[in-house]
């Protein structure tokens, strides 16, 4: 079931803290202040829609469920990632116009949870802005600077399916584009969190695209997954993509580009 409601930003702001705050124990990770926030992600904003997505009241709940372990290649956490779990997707507008979309999504990380939320193209589904709601992290310093944040703009859930191949086929590759954001510092407990925070990204974009963009990057996760069932012991470095994105060694199938 989607339950989807638009406010204006003049006269409903304390409708929308009420209405926040109360869902706060149903909603797996809502906006503390979406009215506020919202403005301050898209200052032209007039109004902004919610829109609950309920896994257990989809006619598709479980496969969803299913699908989101399967592309975050982990099990899923007991507490904050259970099938009950609903999630909450904002569209925001100027007038008529869409502005763009935020989601946020709870994941464990060493210190506690951790609330990754992000600002999306409503087109393409890439990433505009990565942010942070709630940091419960030994290293929140360093995870919320504004240069750490800004390496995961312009990603989209292709680039995630793609580094699941590269990972296997061809570490380090330069094509890997989530290789490349390294961690802000080397401590286990640094790494731990940073860890939990690029599963937070990935798991908001495969939530999204679920949600919002019709399985577009499905094609994707499952090109990877072909290239990576084809690979054989010792031809990672035969099979790995060219800059034409096709096997530098023949016959292994190879991921797709990175735009739709």
């Amino acid at each position: 079931m989607n339950l989807s409601i638009r406010y204006t930003v003049a006269g409903t702001l304390l409708m929308a803290l009420v209405a926040s705050r109360s869902a706060q124990a149903a909603i797996g990770c809502t906006l503390s202040n979406p009215a506020q926030d919202l403005k301050f992600l898209f200052p032209e904003m007039t109004t902004y829609r919610e829109e609950v997505n309920d896994l257990s009241r989809r006619a598709d709940g479980k496969e969803v469920f299913s699908a989101l372990r399967d592309r975050l290649g982990s099990d899923l956490d007991p507490v904050y990632e259970t099938f009950e779990t609903p999630y909450t997707v904002y569209t925001v507008f100027k007038g008529e116009e869409t502005l763009g979309m935020v989601h946020g999504v709870n994941v464990p990380g060493r210190g506690g949870v951790i609330q990754v939320f992000l600002s999306v193209d409503p087109a393409s589904g890439e990433v505009r802005q990565m942010f942070f709601q709630r940091l419960e992290s030994p290293a929140a310093k360093m995870l919320r600077k504004k240069e750490f944040r800004e390496r995961f703009a312009g990603l989209s859930l292709a680039d995630f399916y793609k580094h699941d191949y590269y990972l296997k086929a061809e570490p380090g590759s330069a094509k890997d584009r989530v290789a490349a954001i390294p961690s802000p510092g080397d401590e286990e407990k640094v790494r731990a969190d940073f860890d939990a925070t690029v599963r937070g990204v990935r798991k908001n974009l495969v939530l999204l695209d679920v949600f919002v963009y019709g399985r577009r990057y499905e094609p994707f996760f499952q090109k990877a997954q072909e290239a990576l069932a084809a690979l054989k012991p010792g031809d990672a470095a035969a099979a790995a993509p060219d800059a034409g994105g096709k096997p530098a060694g023949g016959g292994q199938t190879s991921p797709p580009s990175a735009r739709p």
